[in-house]
């Protein structure tokens, strides 16, 4: 397994969860990272992305609550989610690639399982 995933959980709005993504060395040493997350019925999005030299990009709808980061000693990056809210509901994915643009990355080279995210009201 070359990207797992961890973290999720139920949590009422206006909570905090962190995700854990651990990645084997060679994927993190050469990627940028990000995280994506599916709800019921939607696409795929992007919902943050951090490059190999820890430039951050975020969706607007995650921007200040989000938190991106990556540890390079452990091969690992993070989301801090703060402020929950229900649309925030979703199964969240890491994901490692190349960062384009603002929601894209490509290609993708290697996908986590997914972590659940629920969100309470």
């Amino acid at each position: 397994v070359q990207l797992q995933a961890s973290g999720g959980g139920l949590v009422q709005a206006g909570g905090s969860l962190r995700l854990s993504c651990a990645a084997s060395r060679t994927i993190f040493s050469i990627n940028d990272m990000g995280w994506y997350r599916q709800a019921p019925g939607a696409q795929r999005e992007l919902v943050a992305a951090i490059t190999s030299g820890a430039r951050t990009n975020y969706a607007d709808f995650v921007k200040g609550r989000f938190t991106i980061s990556r540890d390079n000693a452990k091969s690992s990056v993070y989301l801090q989610m703060n402020s929950l809210k229900p649309e925030d509901t979703a199964v969240y994915y890491c994901a490692a690639g190349t960062f384009r643009a603002p929601g894209v990355m490509w290609p993708i080279r290697s996908w986590g399982q997914g972590t659940q995210v629920t969100v309470s009201s």
